[in-house]
């Protein structure tokens, strides 16, 4: 693998803001990451939460940040999934590093974290992040309109899951 993960932590907010601010036109109208101080710091204060795991993505060699994840509104017992969120930098983007990190990610996900499943809700004219989904063998389980409020409308999504029985993809 080209890259590592990491805990997001106060020491990474000035260049991940600055990350950020470079990757605007990458990530609208899809998503909006934390771009100042404040935001990040309450980035940080959910990523401490029990129902959430947060990771940095960083490139092996140079140790830039290439993008980050999150696997928010986890639900244990019968349930145990959990929601993902990601975004590339436009720095280390169309590299495939993205893949390698959510890779990663979603290993911990089913060993480190004990969940039996993930789901990405996704615009359907984001085609990078739903490719990025199928490379990793997560499937189209349905359609939810109006699902969540991104720069000022409410946005359809497809919802795409992977289970824990299905991982790795062969």
């Amino acid at each position: 693998m080209d890259v590592t993960l990491a805990p997001p932590g106060s020491a990474d907010a000035e260049e991940f803001i600055d990350a950020v601010r470079a990757s605007r036109a990458l990530h609208h109208p899809w998503i909006d990451p934390p771009d100042s101080p404040g935001r990040y710091a309450d980035y940080l204060d959910r990523a401490d939460r029990d129902d959430q795991g947060s990771y940095l993505i960083r490139h092996r060699d140079c140790g830039g940040l290439v993008g980050y994840i999150n696997i928010s509104n986890i639900v244990r017992r019968a349930f145990q999934s959990g929601y993902l969120g990601y975004a590339a930098f436009a720095s280390h983007a169309g590299r495939g590093l993205m893949t390698q990190g959510l890779h990663l990610v979603i290993d911990d996900a089913f060993s480190g974290l004990g969940l039996h499943r993930l789901e990405a809700n996704i615009q359907p004219m984001n085609s990078h992040s739903i490719g990025l989904v199928r490379r990793l063998g997560f499937q189209k389980e349905g359609f939810s309109p109006r699902y969540l409020m991104i720069d000022g409308d409410w946005r359809d999504h497809e919802r795409w899951a992977l289970h824990a029985e299905s991982w790795p993809v062969p």
